[in-house]
């Protein structure tokens, strides 16, 4: 059997920035924005405006800038008046340059690499913008101003940090020593509107018939990891799925940066903690895992598994945690299972490669690998079944693969979702959980032109 989707040919998302970010910056320009700036805050008793309304005070300092502009006597027309006004405000009380970045729904990520090298992600793919920092001293209090915001601090002895704007957005920053050309900083955006599951089925990551097989899982319980890439959409398919799990269940989430979505009322939610000034006061993910089958838990959630608590995760799984998830790391299915052994034999558990092997095996029911494609789309790739032991080695079969088979119209990647035949072993486990999959699922291969 075979079925027939087009990826379609639409490239608006590529136009050029059009709002404040896209107008070239002079030296000058910034200059005078910089001395505004330092006058306003001379001038203007931001403590006192605190307990102002948000409105009255932001056309207050409209007003104030508008009269320091004319002491400085720069001639300027009244669009770049307005335009050094935005930015100013800007400055005030929001992130500066990044401000209109921040606006764009259809960004994704932002990518400073140096203050006069800033990078957006759109539709998968990298452009080069206008928006520049004045110099790192500017950048580095942007970073800081972000880092305030949820208690963090980042300073030559604590020069890297991971935190979330108000919106979500996850956020990783590094300044000096560590980083040698200035401060680094990477945010991570997510959607306003979050991508559901019809969204993933006409762009085109999966087809129907997979997403009623992973949602059949998650219903019956399978323990399921997300595996692939940085930015392959493995949070995107994780919040998906665990939408599929019944509200009565309890959920206990874990994670390093909280950025999971889930839609559920009872959701218990855990964050890591970094060390303080002297060093002491980490909360690790493994500390949390631990304490987290002590919070009575239907269902447990790890962001994601790096290190030792690999261990505790698949203990979690195999001690009456059924249908719990988590992302992953790696290249292939096959590599998430040697990462896996690594990551156990980080625990220091003393266990033999046999001891492990046997506790992934009885552990992981599904593999879900999403792979980025090079027009910027997302793919599930493998839908691997984790089978069991065969001798020493954990043994997997593929479900269904994606195979690419070209560029299309606008370098679209062509390709089909091709299932093996292979019915999997859990396929009777889901008709006993009650869980109707249509068998075509196994059959099916969908062309993607």
């Amino acid at each position: 059997m075979a079925s027939t989707i087009s990826s379609g040919g639409d490239s608006s998302w590529v136009t050029r920035l059009t709002n404040k970010a896209g107008h070239p910056v002079s030296p000058e320009y910034q200059e005078l924005k910089f001395t505004l700036h330092r006058k306003l805050l001379d001038r203007v008793n931001l403590e006192a405006l605190s307990s102002v309304h948000g409105e009255r005070v932001r056309a207050e300092m409209r007003s104030a800038i508008a009269r320091l502009i004319e002491e400085e006597r720069t001639p300027l027309s009244f669009v770049e008046k307005e335009r050094i006004i935005d930015e100013v405000i800007d400055e005030v009380f929001g992130l500066g340059p990044l401000e209109p970045l921040l606006d764009d729904p259809t960004i994704s990520d932002i990518l400073v690499t140096t203050p006069k090298l800033v990078y957006i992600e759109r539709g998968g793919k990298l452009y080069r913008t206008p928006v520049q920092f004045k110099d790192d001293a500017h950048l580095k209090r942007i970073i800081e101003k972000i880092v305030a915001r949820v208690g963090r601090r980042i300073d030559e002895s604590s020069p890297m940090v991971d935190a979330r704007l108000p919106d979500g957005s996850r956020v990783n920053a590094v300044v000096q020593p560590v980083a040698v050309d200035g401060p680094l900083l990477s945010i991570r955006r997510f959607g306003r509107e979050p991508l559901k599951a019809p969204d993933l089925v006409r762009m085109l990551t999966m087809t129907e018939g997979m997403l009623a097989l992973m949602q059949a899982c998650v219903k019956a319980r399978l323990n399921i990891l997300i595996t692939g890439g940085t930015g392959s959409g493995k949070t995107t398919l994780l919040n998906i799925l665990s939408s599929y799990i019944p509200e009565e269940e309890r959920i206990v989430t874990i994670e390093d940066a909280a950025e999971l979505q889930l839609r559920q009322v009872h959701v218990a939610r855990m964050e890591t903690r970094p060390a303080n000034i002297e060093g002491e006061g980490a909360v690790r993910i493994r500390q949390l895992v631990i304490n987290a089958l002590r919070m009575r838990p239907d269902r447990i959630i790890v962001g994601e598994v790096r290190g030792e608590e690999a261990l505790d995760m698949l203990q979690a799984m195999n001690t009456g945690h059924d249908g719990s998830l988590t992302t992953l790391h790696c290249n292939s299915p096959r590599d998430a299972l040697t990462r896996l052994e690594v990551m156990v034999g980080m625990a220091n558990a003393n266990m033999g490669v046999r001891a492990i092997r046997q506790q992934i095996s009885s552990a992981v029911d599904l593999f879900i690998h999403l792979s980025r494609m090079s027009d910027g789309t997302r793919k599930i790739n493998y839908l691997t079944e984790c089978v069991g032991m065969e001798g020493e080695q954990v043994t997997t079969q593929d479900i269904i693969l994606f195979d690419k088979t070209g560029l299309g119209e606008n370098g679209r990647v062509t390709g089909r979702f091709r299932p093996t035949g292979i019915r999997p072993k859990f396929y009777d486990r889901l008709r006993a959980m009650g869980v109707h999959v249509d068998a075509d699922v196994f059959q099916t291969v969908t062309e993607v032109l």
